[in-house]
């Protein structure tokens, strides 16, 4: 991508997708893909990206905003740091409107990692001798609106030693060189990997304490030595085993993760962000910037999704001839009453920032809705599925094979006598909507949604534990605890203290009760 800096306007669709033929080194079921916008596992996904593009270009007038970087051009808002309320709504307005190409279930959709690029103009004095490169990147990211994955977390390998005594598992520095440093190791887990320009790769999890460990970096996918070992592909299987009619989700909206691999890869020196800083490296989630920015992005994408789901839903008990039950319309107010929680977040995370400690005016989403929003999407999800599968119960699985059956004249007159849904809808068409929610909820692609909802933002220890430290750390856990304090001292074994309160001496029989 070195011309980047002579081209100022975001991809195009087309563009996007020339963009990813580029000899990257994507292998699965032991095979390389020579070109990932044409092999079966990978091609409508990116196709489904490239909408996302598209989208962009198409909403410019509405969510577009001039480049802070001299260029002319313009952006997606959400690339820059936020100065005001009114910048942060509208990157909130500009991820919905982009994430909607996806109907919210592509979570590492291009402006994702916009959580972390829109950190490197505003806090480029973090990165200390790399600075440079971190505005460098800001800059071309932004313009351009590069697509860029992460890949944060160590692979779960001897977790029971220390990270320098692993063995060259986990991401360090061979050697150094004039034109870069050398690493190897491997990171896991790059959601989306395959599909994007480059690999952003960070430090999260137990402190390292050797300068070869300490090092954060961008790499482009296409870099010699690195290497994606991808899952299995729903999409592939989706293509091999169905058709769109029956797996509607996951043959085009996979975000297929990988392994992350480098193997010798030359990181040249203008894509370091720190190395060998042991203390910046250790304390990068915390202070770069990037988690309430990250939060941001994933509780407007969740919205999105559940825009989606209760709407499914709802449809899918009208089909199945329950709508009208207390019990199915309890299920579907509380998965409205969810999605309008998120909304709600959202809106509070932009209308009420904070003040960006360590930077010049900048401001961030409001880190305590942001932190509840953490804590309570994986809760939600799970109960949303929970309620799916009670009041839809079987007509999820009242379904014929495949598309086939109904191209078969055999077949059809039973699955239009016998499948048909309530209220006059035929079985096609209770079919088509049955398959698609099985796809969302039930299928293997359902499933592997379900764990990202779950993990999306840490583990369940984690997200709570942070959550009442940030408390803790800015005071407000404090100023809570003086409450009880407060009011506490309004009363001891003599009785109330305060002044306007009456005693219950007058009345009061516990001094008399014989024993």
């Amino acid at each position: 991508m070195s011309d980047e800096h002579k081209i100022v306007a975001p991809y195009t669709g087309a563009e996007y997708l020339e963009s990813l033929r580029d000899d990257r080194e994507v292998y699965i079921h032991g095979q390389r893909v020579k070109d990932v916008t044409t092999h079966p596992a990978f091609r409508n996904s990116a196709r489904m990206l490239a909408r996302w593009y598209d989208r962009l270009h198409a909403s410019k007038d509405k969510i577009g905003v001039p480049t802070d970087t001299g260029s002319g051009s313009w952006t997606h808002p959400f690339f820059q740091g936020p100065k005001t309320a009114e910048h942060l709504l509208q990157s909130r307005d500009a991820i919905a409107e982009t994430q909607r190409a996806a109907y919210g279930w592509m979570g590492r959709s291009p402006d994702y990692k916009a959580s972390f690029i829109g950190t490197l103009g505003a806090n480029a004095d973090y990165y200390g001798e790399y600075a440079e490169n971190a505005r460098r990147w800001n800059r071309l990211a932004q313009e351009r609106v590069v697509y860029w994955n992460h890949a944060i977390v160590n692979p779960p390998v001897d977790r029971h030693l220390p990270i320098e005594e692993t063995g060259g598992v986990f991401i360090h520095v061979e050697k150094e060189t004039d034109a870069g440093l050398i690493v190897s190791g491997a990171k896991v887990v790059a959601t989306g990997s395959a599909l994007t320009h480059a690999s952003f790769v960070g430090h999260y999890g137990v402190p390292v304490k050797d300068k070869k460990f300490a090092v954060i970096f961008t790499a482009p996918t296409h870099s010699k030595g690195c290497k994606l070992i991808s899952r299995a592909s729903y999409e592939l299987n989706a293509a091999v085993m169905g058709t769109p009619f029956d797996y509607p989700l996951s043959s085009r909206l996979d975000e297929n993760d990988a392994i992350l691999v480098f193997d010798k890869v030359l990181i040249p020196w203008e894509n370091i962000f720190i190395y060998g800083d042991i203390e910046a490296a250790n304390r990068f989630v915390p202070a770069s910037g990037f988690v309430p920015r990250f939060l941001l992005h994933g509780v407007t994408r969740l919205a999105i999704k559940l825009d989606f789901i209760a709407g499914l839903f709802s449809k899918a008990l009208e089909v199945s001839g329950v709508h009208t039950f207390r019990g199915p319309q309890t299920a579907v107010g509380e998965v409205i009453a969810w999605r309008n929680l998120f909304w709600g977040l959202s809106d509070a995370m932009v209308k009420s920032p904070v003040a960006w400690e360590g930077t010049e005016g900048y401001v961030q989403a409001n880190p305590a809705y942001a932190a509840a929003y953490r804590v309570f999407a994986p809760t939600a999800y799970a109960r949303i599925k929970q309620l799916i599968e009670r009041h839809v119960a079987s007509s999820l699985i009242y379904l014929p094979s495949s598309a086939l059956d109904f191209e078969s004249d055999e077949v059809r007159p039973y699955l239009d006598r016998f499948v048909r849904g309530s209220n006059g809808i035929v079985a096609l068409d209770r079919v088509k909507l049955l398959k698609l929610l099985w796809d969302a909820m039930g299928s293997e692609f359902g499933g592997r949604h379900e764990l990202y909802e779950l993990n999306y933002a840490g583990n369940y220890e984690d997200i709570r534990i942070q959550t009442m430290m940030m408390s803790q750390a800015c005071g407000e856990l404090g100023a809570m605890q003086q409450i009880v304090a407060d009011y506490m001292s309004e009363y001891d074994l003599s009785g109330w203290l305060a002044k306007d309160m009456v005693n219950p001496w007058d009345v009061n029989q516990l001094g008399k009760l014989v024993p």
